[in-house]
């Protein structure tokens, strides 16, 4: 949930007009939405490119992942990782455009733990692919722009960790 929809929530259940902290927070959101958005096309613009660059640093990484008998060995079953790359990237996207965790949270990080351990994954290669997957997207971005990225990357990988 974006500032300005949580601020108008927060006010509502109370009752109230939003306080002059919230005014400041939603000032703040605004101020930043022109690099927030800049972030968010330079990521969905370059999704394939950050996609395939992230997977080449797993499998150098986990070469045991793409060898017979490892998770992405085989067609299919590198093209559904590959496919949880560019999911995990939009999920970033989302909470940068909104300036929270909270749709990351909610949409993709609920029951994910369970997920991969019901379907065999590994989660530790999730997490490593994650932190690939940071490493590429972030390649792409000014430092600054960077450096506000970087935590809704870190937040996926603290909660799969």
């Amino acid at each position: 949930m974006s500032v300005v929809s949580q601020v108008i929530l927060n006010a509502d259940d109370e009752l109230r007009y939003p306080s002059s902290g919230e005014l400041s927070t939603m000032r703040s959101f605004f101020q930043t939405g022109e690099q927030r958005i800049r972030i968010v096309t330079t990521l969905s613009e370059n999704e394939r490119k950050i996609v395939e660059e992230s997977s080449k640093q797993l499998w150098r990484k986990r070469p045991d992942f793409i060898a017979p008998g490892g998770n992405a060995y085989g067609q299919r079953q590198r093209a559904l990782c590959l496919r949880d790359y560019g999911w995990y990237l939009r999920l970033i996207t989302y909470g940068v455009l909104c300036g929270s965790k909270e749709p990351i949270e909610s949409i993709g990080l609920i029951g994910v733990r369970e997920m991969y351990n019901s379907l065999g994954v590994p989660v530790p290669g999730m997490v490593e692919a994650v932190r690939c997957l940071k490493n590429a997207s972030l390649a792409l971005l000014s430092e600054e722009d960077a450096s506000e990225a970087a935590p809704y990357f870190d937040y996926i990988i603290q909660s799969m960790s």
